[in-house]
């Protein structure tokens, strides 16, 4: 039994993605742009793009392309920070709130589907047990990127 969950936890993201992304097809979305919208929603406005990318989990640069296609599509615009001018701060236009909402929409009815039969005491537990096995990973992993490799 404990030799699958490491394959279930891997499968389940792409698992998640496909189901979303079919559902998010008739909005002419690709899986980039929608979730880099909608992390863009859930993290606030006026951040850096490295935080978006972070957020993400995408290197900086690749998150370039994506965002110059939002703004194309009226979504999403990039300003000079302040302070930095090379940094560049992002922002939803008002064209991309009722985008937002529908894929919100999709994302809530996706996840009561997936969650079907779990109570809130078990997503409660869940949400614990995989907060541990994560840090025991990013744990494993800083000591692991600290030890020399043979």
């Amino acid at each position: 039994m404990a030799s699958t969950i490491g394959f279930r936890i891997a499968r389940l993201p792409h698992l998640w993605r496909s189901i979303l992304d079919r559902r998010l097809a008739p909005l002419g979305l690709t899986q980039t742009r929608w979730v880099t919208l909608y992390h863009l929603w859930k993290l606030g406005e006026g951040n850096p793009q490295c935080d978006l990318a972070r957020a993400i989990g995408v290197e900086a640069p690749s998150l370039v392309r994506t965002l110059g296609q939002l703004e194309a599509q009226g979504l999403v615009e990039r300003r000079a920070c302040d302070n930095d001018r090379r940094s560049k701060r992002l922002y939803l236009t008002p064209a991309a709130m009722p985008l937002l909402e529908q894929i919100d929409s999709v994302v809530l009815a996706a996840r009561q589907e997936m969650l079907a039969g779990l109570s809130e005491q078990d997503l409660d537990q869940l949400d614990k047990w995989l907060a541990l096995i994560e840090s025991n990973g990013l744990a494993i992993q800083a000591r692991d990127q600290d030890s020399p490799t043979a």
